[in-house]
């Protein structure tokens, strides 16, 4: 990343008077010390020679409390030249222990003079506020610190990037986006733009980096920006820049940055790398760098030479030994910093800025023991080096995957396979003991396992290396639940397990007995023991005389030790059930699916449909998961279907493949899709107060006859009421009394009344077409034209009362009719009135989206007479 940037020079700021206001840019930034008690600094850039000093500055709390803060910085710098630094510092102690949300904020009365995009800035005040969160369940809190000053300088035509150098003593995660300036009372400035730019000006959300691509005016501009922190996704502060870049005229070409790209490092290891800077003109070049790294309380980093200063180009090198307490979880950032110096007198020096990302990784904490302990597995691990680290995670997975992490894969990536089992929140916790949270393991599955250890902030160390285990096979592993024969009354089930071949026979001594128990899928249904066997070696079983057609059956072999009268319980398989297929029927097609609750993992299924002609069934398809559509089928005929499993358990020593089929069952392709949604428009016609509604048809939709559904509803909140329906695209809609107002949408349905989803809906209020209003002369002169007082428009008339009296005040003429002809008759007497002015008084009542809204009309009209 390359950005121009520019340093202010002496010509510049001797332009201004003496008198000159002092404020520039600055922000607020604040350091927890205890509790509720809080360390904060203002830090302002201000026009040294300007005798509108500042010794000290008021603050606000954000909590209805103010205090006076003393100058405890007061630098002038080389570079930029007149220019001070000033830093205020005072500590506060804030009131709610609970937690609150408080905003610090400092106003001073005039910014400088002449800033190009803030009108008058002389006498706009200089505002800038900081935002602090207490969170008593997210823990104390130091705002962002902004290492890079915020006074800059670019040139005309040239690319122009800003970036404030953000570092968070507290590892928090930080977003930038962009505010406006603001003056009095912390309110926008009227007036304020962002400067104008030939292509843009924004801020990037992740780095910080301001573009302004390109300036186009010289001049001095003053921009402002927010630095937010998060926690937990928790927005927990953030600190406001104001900061003041001066655009001028420049021939330079900046510098260029080269050096490794972002990276991850394990504590404890050494990070060694070079950074060269050199430039295009081939002049003298300074490489400066700051950020997190140079900032740790232990270890700190190291450039060296640093700044370094060479003709043309220049290299340096990074060194960082870290450790542990370097590890967080959002990554370290650079800041390298490239400036040329121009020969020429009055060039403007350019400077180049590179952002390098360094994520400190914990190693990984690792597996020392696996031990299988009946239906359980133990884990053993050794304690993580770092001694800052909160506690472990305990990943696994039901079969080996070979993880080898690259050098940033942190933790146990989603792609592996594996799930987070567990969390142990005790560093000195070395062991931890799987039984499926109390369910037991299954026999027959590979059982594998990654520990990382993690940290307060949830970073993570690298994964262990994977350890695998499987139970003893000290019980019977159940391998089939097949269905042989679909019937509703005989219908067939083929049962198959693998035996028991590391049964301890001191502590479980022969004979052994296998009890097969069965339960199905109807409500109520409890497991009944089916079948007895003596043998170990006897592991096949058929049952028939079952209703295979409708439900799903479930089979647990159970093994006991000793005499048949004294049987003792060891344990069991577990409960495997048949594959149950439900077949669904829709448009010219068949949706397929059923369960896959096995112990076993089954990784393929096959999909057979019965031949109409053969009768046998045919292979028409492969899926990995229980689900399969059935495409290009007649409407109106029956198909009929049966799967077949192929699947296998992840330890060895069992059949493999295991193969089992499902019931057959079938169903009717049927249209049953909705057709396609409309999308609605309406065009309002005010002159005779209809709506017209039109819709498209979706082009890739189904061509077929439609009817579709006008739905209206005559203000937001009512409920639509299906209004009529057309065959046509189009519809015209219009009421009694007349009225634009209400929210239209429109439905297809096809042959088969399956009806779509609702269009978009389209409401349309009383403005479009106006409200009522009365003319101000008519002529009764009996010439058809103009010849009565009427509302110019009845659109929406809910209610109208209308009086219209002489200038006595004495009433001509009343009525409640909205289509009221008023033809300047006295409605008493039927005579004509006199020319000259009559008032009219109406109370109107008119229909909106909201409801009826009633209000009051008065007025004049002049009759005419020739």
């Amino acid at each position: 990343m390359k950005q121009i940037l520019y340093t202010f020079i002496l010509v510049f700021f001797a332009s201004f008077s003496v008198f000159a206001t002092h404020e520039r840019a600055g922000e607020i930034v604040y350091t927890h010390i205890e509790g509720l008690t809080y360390e904060v600094k203002i830090i302002t850039y201000t026009y040294a020679p300007s005798p509108a000093d500042r010794p000290e500055l008021e603050i606000k709390w954000g909590d209805g409390t103010t205090s006076i803060l003393p100058r405890t910085l007061k630098q002038d710098l080389d570079n930029p030249p007149s220019i001070r630094r000033n830093e205020y510092t005072g500590q506060h102690t804030f009131p709610s222990s609970g937690g609150g949300t408080f905003t610090l904020s400092v106003e001073d009365p005039n910014r400088n003079y002449g800033i190009v995009n803030i009108p008058n800035s002389v006498n706009i005040p200089f505002y800038i506020e900081t935002q602090l969160v207490i969170n008593p369940f997210l823990g104390s809190n130091n705002s962002v610190q902004l290492l890079n000053p915020p006074l800059d300088v670019g040139c005309v035509n040239r690319l122009y990037i800003h970036n404030p150098g953000a570092f968070d003593p507290d590892g928090d995660s930080i977003s930038y986006k962009l505010t406006v300036c603001r003056g009095s009372g912390g309110q926008p400035i009227p007036g304020y733009t962002l400067p104008s730019a030939s292509n843009e000006f924004t801020i990037n959300s992740t780095t910080g980096d301001l573009i302004w691509d390109k300036p186009i005016v010289q001049g001095e501009y003053n921009v402002a920006f927010i630095v937010e922190e998060w926690r937990s996704g928790i927005r927990i502060g953030y600190v406001t820049r104001d900061l003041q870049i001066q655009i001028g005229a420049c021939s330079n070409i900046p510098p260029e940055i080269s050096t490794i790209p972002d990276t991850c490092v394990e504590a404890g290891s050494y990070l060694e790398f070079e950074i060269e800077a050199t430039d295009p003109d081939g002049y003298s070049v300074t490489l400066t760098a700051l950020g997190s790294p140079f900032l740790q309380d232990s270890s700190k980093a190291i450039l060296n030479p640093n700044p370094a200063t060479g003709n043309g180009s220049v290299t340096a090198t990074f060194k960082w030994n870290t450790n542990c307490t370097h590890v967080q979880k959002n990554p370290h950032i650079v800041y390298f910093k490239a400036q040329d110096t121009f020969p020429l007198a009055g060039e403007i020096p350019l400077t180049a800025y590179h952002n390098l990302n360094i994520t400190i990784v914990a190693p990984a904490p690792e597996i020392t023991e696996i031990t299988p302990i009946g239906r359980s597995i133990e884990l053993k691990w050794d304690q993580s080096v770092c001694e800052n680290a909160k506690g472990y995670y305990i990943y696994r997975k039901d079969a080996y995957y070979g993880f080898n992490p690259g050098h940033c894969e942190i933790g146990v990536p989603a792609y592996t396979g594996y799930s987070r089992i567990a969390e142990i929140n005790n560093i000195n916790t070395l062991e931890f003991k799987d039984d499926n949270q109390g369910k037991g393991l299954i026999h027959g599955i590979e059982y594998c396992y990654m520990v990382t250890a993690f940290f307060a902030d949830g970073a993570e160390s690298y994964a262990s290396t994977e350890w695998c285990a499987t139970l003893r096979k000290d019980l019977p592993v159940i391998t089939n639940v097949s269905i042989e024969t679909t019937s509703a009354t005989n219908g067939e089930v083929s049962v198959a397990w693998s035996k028991p071949t590391e049964l301890d026979s001191s502590q479980l001594p022969p004979p052994y007995v296998y009890k097969i128990l069965r339960k199905d899928s109807a409500p109520g249904s409890e497991a009944v023991l089916v079948a007895t066997y003596y043998n170990l070696n006897d592991t096949l079983f058929n049952e028939a005389g079952l209703n295979t057609q409708d439900l799903k059956y479930f089979y647990e072999v159970e093994l006991y030790h000793g005499e048949t009268s004294n049987l003792e319980f060891i344990g069991s398989t577990e409960l495997a059930p048949s594959i149950f297929i439900i077949p669904a029927g829709s448009d010219k097609s068949v949706i397929l699916s059923w369960n896959n609750d096995v112990p076993w993992t089954n990784e393929q299924f096959v999909i057979y449909r019965q031949n109409t002609a053969t009768q046998l069934f045919d292979s028409i398809g492969l899926s990995s998961v229980p689900s399969f559509v059935d495409t290009g089928l007649i409407n109106g005929q029956n198909y009929c279907y049966k799967i077949k499993t192929i699947g296998k358990y992840s330890a060895p020593g069992f059949v493999e493949p295991i193969i089992n089929f499902s019931q057959i069952n079938c169903a009717r392709a049927i249209d049953n899709v909705p057709p396609c949604t409309p999308v609605l428009s309406v065009d309002v016609n005010c002159l005779e107060l209809k709506n017209e509604l039109t819709w498209n048809y979706p082009d890739s939709c189904a061509d077929e006859e439609l009817i579709y559904y006008i739905y209206y509803a005559y203000e937001e909140s009512s409920d639509y009421i299906l209004y009529d329906s057309t065959i046509m695209d189009s519809y015209t809609f219009t009421t009694e009394p007349p009225s634009v107002v209400g929210c239209f949408a429109v439905t297809a349905l096809d042959s088969l009344r399956n009806q779509s989803e609702y269009s978009n809906v389209e409401c349309v209020d009383i403005n479009a077409c106006g409200r009522i209003w009365f003319p101000w002369v008519f002529t009764p002169n009996g010439d058809n034209f103009n010849d009565y007082f009427q509302a110019d428009s009845v659109n929406s008339i809910h209610k109208l009362e209308l009086t219209i009296f002489n200038r006595w005040g004495l009433v001509v003429y009343e009525t409640d009719d909205p289509k009221f002809m008023w033809d300047g008759r006295d409605q008493k007497n039927n005579g004509d009135c006199s020319p000259g002015v009559y008032f009219y008084e109406a109370i109107v009542s008119e229909y909106t989206l909201r409801g009826p809204v009633e209000r009051r009309v008065k007025g004049s009209v002049t009759l005419i007479r020739d």
